[in-house]
């Protein structure tokens, strides 16, 4: 059995996420290939796609929500993802265990017992709250405000957003597209079947979880089964795995463990050169696996995840996360956490003044090397209001 190196993994996955190089393809087909882009603010999507696609505009990501080819919803780990719309109808019901075993932890369940003293079923909570958007669409607010009004001493907005986990609600354009930085507060929601004009399947099938790790694979493969399982958040996945056979190839990976990848999928050269890139915060590229040192160090895990559900946006210098990056009142603070070689600050600097126009950005600046925990704690970054769930 082969065993792969760091670097062969760290080239696959910046081969299969476009970060290798550029891509020409379309942004639904990007959007498909990554099955989903963490959205938990929702302009950091668009930040993704242009690192990833030749010539990416703004328009063309609003263009697909507003004609509803793409949505914004809760999808992987319980957090907002930005998904095509046929994936999300197909992969909603698969993932809805997940998406309910966040709604029934004690956040969600505490604030319900308090109803009427005598506790809220969250099947008649769910049902009320499709009744109140009634085909419509209404910020999350309104739709608190209007269960608080029926359910008096509770808080309408744990209500509201049980109801956004326990049943396929999306966000509408004007919240889930391309606007203000930082998570709006106006959000609005509609029920999926609504937006989309045709139901979301049932249920979730065996065949749907191997058409799930299939796609997983070919985004962010080789990987191991704990891998997916953390991308996705479901549990049980080696017996899938187990029943795909010689439809996948197996591997070994630095520390010995199994790794597994599509039976006909090519692996890139390792020494591959690898440009730099600047990625948006929450980018899956570093939270789709349980080991994560494919591209990012453990000494630096702290520094872009630092707790309070808290992804930063990085760059990558040959292949691996080698710093922070922030947008702080027009000027796009790059944070080294260690010192750069004279041709890849360069390479940096180059990349972010590309970046600027398209985030609306004025200048670059570049801290000293170490400074990232100072320079990225202002402008857009870390998560700060979310509906309850992983990253």
């Amino acid at each position: 059995m082969t065993t792969l190196s760091l670097r062969a993994l760290n080239r696959a996955l910046l081969d299969r996420q476009f970060l290798l190089a550029r891509t020409d393809r379309t942004p639904l087909d990007v959007i498909g290939r990554l099955v989903a882009l963490q959205a938990q603010e929702p302009n950091w999507p668009y930040v993704g796609l242009w690192s990833r696609i030749h010539g990416f505009t703004q328009a063309d990501l609003t263009a697909l929500v507003e004609d509803r080819r793409v949505v914004r919803s809760a999808l992987l780990r319980s957090t907002q993802h930005l998904t095509a719309a046929d994936d999300f109808r197909r992969l909603r019901p698969l993932l809805q265990p997940v998406l309910d075993r966040t709604a029934g932890s004690s956040y969600f369940t505490r604030n319900r017992a308090t109803a009427h003293g005598t506790g809220l079923d969250a099947a008649f909570l769910v049902a009320e709250g499709l009744a109140l958007l009634g085909g419509r669409t209404l910020s999350r607010r309104e739709l608190a405000r209007q269960l608080v009004a029926r359910h008096p001493g509770v808080d309408g907005r744990i209500l509201a957003g049980e109801v956004e986990l326990r049943t396929p609600l999306v966000h509408d354009p004007a919240t889930g597209a391309w606007g203000s930085w930082g998570n709006r507060s106006a959000i609005s929601v509609t029920s999926a079947e609504a937006w989309l004009g045709r139901p979301v399947a049932a249920t979730g099938d065996g065949e749907a979880a191997k058409e799930l790790v299939r796609r997983y694979l070919a985004a962010f493969g080789p990987a191991g089964v704990k891998d997916v399982q953390a991308w996705c958040g479901l549990t049980r996945l080696g017996e899938v795995v187990a029943e795909m056979g010689a439809e996948l190839r197996r591997y070994s990976g630095p520390g010995g463990g199994d790794l597994f990848d599509l039976a006909d999928a090519e692996l890139p050269d390792p020494e591959a050169p690898a440009p730099v890139r600047l990625l948006p915060a929450f980018d899956n590229v570093l939270l789709g696996h349980a080991d994560r040192s494919r591209i990012i160090g453990d000494e630096d895990r702290t520094r872009v995840m630092p707790g309070s559900a808290q992804v930063r946006p990085t760059f990558l210098v040959d292949g691996r996360v080698h710093g922070t990056w922030s947008l702080d009142a027009g000027t796009l603070r790059l944070a080294p956490f260690r010192r750069l070689r004279s041709t890849d600050r360069a390479a940096l600097e180059q990349e972010a003044h590309r970046l600027l126009p398209f985030v609306g950005g004025t200048t670059v600046a570049t801290a000293g090397s170490g400074e990232a925990g100072r320079a990225d704690r202002s402008g857009p970054g870390g998560n700060r209001r979310r509906i309850r769930g992983g990253c």
